[in-house]
């Protein structure tokens, strides 16, 4: 696995001729998503259209399902999301053999996946996946695997990312037992299982860094 910059990235794929899949791969709070966006952002300076993102929190299960399911407390373990439903946009975001595909995002704020959030043209060139599982090694994960051009691992020591995640939630308000319980029950599992559990990838971005204090 080779160490890289988001530079290093776009100098990779900037000059792709058909549609790439790249799968961005982290634990929670690892930066998935600043690291995807600027990717996006980089190759579309480089030449407009060239990129579009697909996060895949927007496959997110509704909390009114979750809690029907049992699992609502573990919202954001890996069966926690709809993989079918994932699995199937991948699939067809790399097949390219529509005029456009509709994406969905999950809302932070507001806790739910909005359908049809984002399309996808056709004549976009590099697809830039981001989620904790992408590269987790257990099914139905590893069979996504295949439709993925390119993968990048995100490396962030343990104790960043518990720092990174109770601030995190400080944000959202949420009291220090709240903030506890989500981290026990959830966040710190989680990162456990993304950090032994996933497949190597072919590339990884080192993001070491501590989260500026709250005074």
């Amino acid at each position: 696995m080779k160490t890289i910059s988001i530079d290093g990235l776009v100098g990779e794929l900037k000059d792709s001729q058909g549609r790439l899949i790249v799968a961005v791969a982290g634990a929670p709070a690892s930066g998935k998503s600043t690291v995807a966006e600027r990717l996006v952002e980089q190759l579309n300076e480089y030449k407009a259209g060239l990129a579009a993102a697909a996060p895949m929190d927007g496959f997110h299960l509704d909390d009114g399902l979750l809690k029907a399911k049992g699992i609502f407390d573990v919202k954001g373990a890996p069966d926690t999301f709809d993989i079918g439903g994932f699995k199937s946009l991948v699939e067809r975001l790399s097949r390219n053999e529509e005029a456009e595909i509709n994406v969905p995002l999950f809302d932070r704020d507001l806790e739910i996946s909005r359908a049809g959030a984002r399309s996808i043209g056709k004549d976009v060139k590099i697809v830039v996946i981001e989620g904790n599982y992408l590269l987790l090694d257990k099914l139905p994960w590893t069979d996504i695997r295949p439709f993925y051009d390119m993968t990048v691992f995100i490396d962030v020591p343990r104790d960043v990312l518990k720092q990174r995640l109770i601030q995190r939630w400080q944000s959202y308000d949420y009291t220090p037992d709240m903030i506890e319980k989500k981290l026990n029950v959830t966040d710190m599992p989680n990162v456990e299982l993304v950090v032994t559990q996933s497949l190597h990838a072919d590339f990884m971005i080192e993001n070491n860094q501590k989260p500026r204090q709250i005074n």
